[in-house]
């Protein structure tokens, strides 16, 4: 079955995150614990096609021809799915806690392909 590469996005740039911002501790603590639950529910319902669960990602680095240095996106975490489309892999992330409850702007959704010549 195809995998695919679900990439959790969000920005400090964001209107999502001043939004956020603007919530009193309490608040946040609350949506925080609200969406915890409910993306573990989401993961219970597609346990049986989570491949990685993936996890939170920290600072970046890149790794270029001009060597190493620290570089930013909005990439906050991952998963990585199977589904029989990528349009199937798309439809498990409608209305996820992620962007419904936290402060992240959506999630992308990848297809891994196969390695040439593989």
């Amino acid at each position: 079955m195809p995998r695919f590469l679900a990439l959790y996005m969000g920005t400090q740039d964001s209107e999502v995150q001043r939004a956020w911002a603007s919530l009193s501790d309490a608040e946040k603590a609350d949506r925080s614990q609200r969406a915890m639950t409910e993306w573990g529910q989401w993961a219970e319902r597609h346990q049986h096609v989570i491949v990685d669960m993936g996890a939170p990602l920290g600072k970046t680095l890149l790794a270029s021809p001009d060597g190493i240095s620290p570089t930013r996106n909005a990439i906050t975490a991952y998963v990585i799915v199977e589904a029989a489309s990528h349009e199937e892999a798309a439809q498990m992330f409608r209305s996820h806690p992620h962007f419904t409850i936290f402060p992240g702007t959506g999630v992308e959704i990848l297809q891994c392909l196969p390695m040439p010549g593989a």
